[in-house]
């Protein structure tokens, strides 16, 4: 008993010990974090000395620069008549920087960006861009909020449910689009903003391009291969993306779970092992096809096709002390499913006169999950206390229907009306068979639900050019939700909400500067709940605890209503080269929490809508050439981003009283080298995200360690057509530590757990046919 005691207490120390550690800021940090604001602060302080340049260019006659017109196809640079000159031809839409010049706040990740890293997984992309930060389980936030307050679209479209970014592939992305503020043209459940993934739509070459990659770390291995193939002809293109991916792992971690009474000694000491191995297989396959009519209508069609499988064993061995109540020393977890997604668009473009068209989309879209998961528990000496198998089915369906109608009914206005409808369907049952044991009584339970959430918006928006140095952007957007489910274990639920969302945002230019600008924007945004959330099924933990709760929905949950202002100042200066600081705060009614209870002697956890809360922010990020501030510098672009998030729950005692998993402080500093000709590109990006105590009820406090994640990567073209892309990924291997705790007056629970991270060598080759 002694020894055990002391050994439970040697790894309480090494969690302390752990915990303090991975909170001090490294070295390394520092020095990133210094490069990064020194960057930002030459950037603003070389205002004078570039607009200066510029005047004296713009005096000999020899810079002289138009704003693109964005309904024209090209824009020609023409000759001064005195003398000869090149005279250069491009595209407007290649010229037009929308972060710039649209009204409506919108920052734009090209495919050249999203491939420079070599990774594959989109969140690994996601995770260097500026005001997103990723948590360990892929969910992507901006200005630091948590799940479901971030939009995710899929082509300007929701995505459908059940579809996880980490089953998309970079290679199958055109460009993302971050944007800050709502417009009305896509839904506005973002009240932190949205992230809209375009898929590969345009064909400009015919292009044959293979992809061949491996991924190599402590315990992992993940192969991948990606394929695309385009053409075009007259009034027709085409385009087809594919890819394939298996990755395995094996990972050991540890968990600890210690108890105390109401007068702080030790009731509780439990300490486990837990072993977890797994595999991955994914394909994915997204052809498109685009039609150009005799009239000059377009007419798409594009389709995405993903299926995966996936695998994971894990095996836990309980350190007990006398005394605990654990119902088994060791288990065995295995868990299995097969995902197939599909969805289908067919768009048509009708031309009308004065410029004016009709935007017509209908889609469909359908899933499948199939999970087998079995739990084994094995008492001391090996007695099998516990085999449960649980038999799970998934199936949805649904369909889209939007339009939009634009006309330049005014000189300087460009108007929008349109609807954005839909419904989805799921079906749901899941089998439960537990073996009667000696001592243990089975519990075999059968549950079948079906749920459909359907869904209309109608919107109207106008981007007004006042003055050729200020614009303004008005919408409203009025959207209704409809859920209804119905199961084997609850009676029918039906539940209704709408919510209408006047925007407003506004660009201006300031006065006698080439370079300078303002942004301002006022914004009503929503969050729906989620159905999981809104259907009264139980999910059970077999590990019951105040940590470890059940889980059930809640049928009268109504949807959380923010008013948001954000406002920005923008400067630009020479090609590539801008600096951006902006604020941004919210107000956020019938917040939905989740409240932690005994209910029959069993932890439940319920989301309900309690109070009120306010967040608010900074945000400054920076991106330049060096060349641009210091002649004769080496080719090496710059780019830093920092955000600092607070928030306030009102109907939650402080301290740390902040909205739950909100990231108070993250910020990203790269560097991007490359050799004349371009034969050689290589970079590094560093990326930290803070944590720290967040207190999610009167009785509830998570705790969450700061990150960082250092990334390289190189780029060597032999050719032309063949290059090779090497990249050194979480170089400094930081483990994943998470706490949880639950008090009241009986006493405290806390769980901790931690899980070793590793560096992954991903090597691509890549070859044009």
């Amino acid at each position: 008993m002694l020894r055990a005691r002391r050994r439970a207490a040697q790894k309480d120390e090494r969690l302390n010990y752990l915990r303090h550690r991975l909170f001090q800021p490294t070295d390394i940090y520092k020095a990133f974090c210094t490069a990064g604001l020194i960057s930002i602060a030459v950037a603003t302080s070389c205002q004078a000395h570039v607009l200066a340049e510029v005047a004296e260019l713009a005096d000999a006659g020899t810079a002289s620069a138009a704003k693109p017109d964005k309904g024209r196809a090209d824009t020609v640079k023409k000759a001064e008549p005195a003398k000869a000159q090149t005279v250069e031809v491009r595209a407007a839409k290649e010229t037009y920087d929308a972060r710039r010049e649209d009204t409506a706040t919108k920052i734009v990740v090209t495919q050249e960006e999203i491939a420079k890293y070599g990774d594959t997984e989109l969140t690994d992309v996601l995770k260097r861009q500026p005001g997103i930060t990723v948590s360990s389980g892929g969910g992507i936030s901006m200005r630091g909020l948590g799940y479901g307050y971030t939009q995710i679209l899929l082509n300007g479209e929701k995505a459908p449910p059940g579809f996880s970014l980490e089953t998309l592939s970079p290679d199958m992305v055109e460009r993302i689009e971050i944007i800050r503020a709502a417009t009305a043209e896509f839904s506005t459940q973002a009240i932190a903003g949205t992230v809209n993934i375009v898929l590969k739509k345009a064909v400009k070459i015919a292009q044959r391009e293979l992809k061949l990659g491996i991924a190599k770390g402590h315990g992992y291995t993940a192969p991948n291969a990606s394929l695309q193939v385009s053409d075009k002809e007259d009034g027709f293109s085409y385009s087809v993306n594919g890819y394939v991916s298996h990755s395995k792992f094996g990972v050991a971690g540890q968990e600890q779970l210690t108890g105390t009474d109401a007068q702080g000694q030790t009731t509780l000491s439990r300490h486990t092992t837990r072993d977890s191995a797994g595999t991955f297989d994914g394909i994915g396959f997204s052809p498109r096809l685009n039609f150009t009519l005799a009239n000059g209508d377009t007419l798409a069609s594009q389709t995405f096709i993903n299926a995966d499988r996936q695998y994971r064993s894990q095996a836990g061995r309980y350190e007990l002390l006398p005394g605990d109540t654990a119902p088994y020393a060791s288990d065995n977890i295995q868990n299995q499913s097969e995902n197939t997604w599909l969805r289908s668009d067919l768009n048509w473009v009708h031309k009308l006169k004065d410029d004016a068209k009709l935007d017509l989309k209908a889609g469909v879209n359908a899933s499948r999950r199939d999970t087998d998961f079995r739990q084994q528990g094995y008492a001391l000496g090996g007695v099998n206390t516990l085999d449960s198998d649980i038999v799970s089915y998934a199936k949805e369906t649904g369909f889209t229907l939007t339009g939009k109608f634009s006309t330049p009914y005014f000189t300087d206005h460009a108007l929008s009306v349109g609807w954005d409808g839909g419904s989805n369907r799921r079906d749901e049952a899941r089998i439960q068979r537990q073996q009667d044991l000696p001592g243990f009584p089975g519990s075999n339970r059968d549950e079948v639900f079906k749920a459909t959430l359907s869904r209309l918006a109608l919107y109207a928006q106008d981007e007004w050019n006042v003055t050729p140095r200020w614009s303004v952007y008005l919408g409203a957007r009025w959207e209704g939700l409809d859920t209804r489910s119905e199961g084997n274990l609850f009676n029918a639920i039906h539940n209704r909400s709408s919510v209408f969302s006047p925007l407003f945002q506004t660009l201006w230019k300031l006065p006698d500067s080439k370079s300078d600008q303002v942004r301002f924007a006022l914004t009503r945004t929503y969050k729906a709940p989620s159905i999981g959330s809104l259907v009264p099924r139980r999910y059970t933990s077999v590990n019951n605890s105040a940590v470890n709760p059940d889980s059930q929905g809640n049928p009268n949950l109504r949807p959380e209503l923010a008013t948001g202002i954000d406002a920005a100042y923008e400067h630009y200066w020479g090609e590539g080269a801008m600096f951006s600081a902006s604020v941004y705060a919210r107000q956020i009614s019938d917040l939905i929490r989740n409240r932690v209870a005994q209910v029959d002697g069993t932890w439940l956890s319920t989301p309900i809508n309690d109070g009120r809360a306010r967040t608010r922010g900074i945000e400054m990020d920076s991106k330049f050439p060096l060349r641009s501030m210091l002649d004769g510098a080496p080719a090496i672009d710059v780019r830093a981003n920092l955000t600092r998030n607070w928030s306030t729950v009102e109907d939650v005692p402080g301290p740390n009283n902040r909205l739950a998993q909100q990231t108070p402080f993250s910020a990203t500093v790269g560097l991007d080298y490359h050799t004349a000709g371009n034969k050689l590109t290589t970079g590094g990006s560093y990326s930290f995200k803070s944590g720290g105590p967040i207190r999610i009820s009167e009785n509830q406090q998570v705790y969450t360690v700061p990150r960082r994640e250092l990334d390289f990567y190189g780029l060597y073209k032999f050719t032309p057509k063949t290059q090779l892309r090497l990249t050194l990924a979480n170089i400094l291997r930081q483990d994943y530590f998470n706490e949880s705790d639950y008090f009241d007056q009986n006493g405290r629970l806390n769980e901790t757990t931690v899980w070793p991270s590793s560096m992954h060598v991903r090597l691509n080759l890549e070859i044009k046919l």
